[in-house]
């Protein structure tokens, strides 16, 4: 029987192996890109997400504890929370842009579902997340997404 590969990557010297430790997983990484697109609140992820409450719970829970998102309350009596970007967390997005990109040329087939144009000028990101008319370097503050063909 062939090598099986643990659960983890904690053996693996490997910043990629520690990064996938920590947003490998569907459901990690589809909150990080919702949290981009300015989802906040408990409810408003598991509406857009149709994800599982304890498996939500338990990804924002490691994303807090890792220090990409914070839990901030909103609300007294009783205490509601939303869960915002830290800078750890916004530095995530030239990652999440650049597979959004890649995920764009080799599997959408009727097209990008979503394109990312640069609020000044209408121009397209690019894969070296500049804008293709202007040349302005973009980051998540710089851009609207706009349904694409394969919407």
């Amino acid at each position: 029987m062939g090598d099986v590969l643990p659960r983890t990557y904690e053996t693996q010297n490997c910043s990629i192996a520690r990064s996938l430790e920590i947003v490998g997983d569907r459901w990690t990484m589809l909150i990080i890109r919702s949290a981009f697109e300015g989802v906040r609140r408990f409810d408003d992820y598991q509406e857009v997400l149709g994800v599982a409450r304890n498996v939500l719970t338990d990804r924002l829970g490691r994303l807090c504890d890792e220090g990409i998102v914070r839990k901030v309350r909103y609300q007294e009596r009783p205490d509601r929370y939303e869960y915002r970007l830290t800078r750890k967390g916004v530095e995530l997005w030239p990652a999440m842009m650049s597979l959004l990109l890649w995920g764009d040329r080799h599997y959408a087939d009727e097209g990008p579902p979503v394109i990312i144009t640069h609020r000044g000028c209408g121009g397209r990101l690019t894969t070296t997340l500049t804008c293709d008319s202007c040349g302005a370097s973009l980051g998540p503050t710089e851009i609207e997404p706009v349904p694409g063909p394969g919407a």
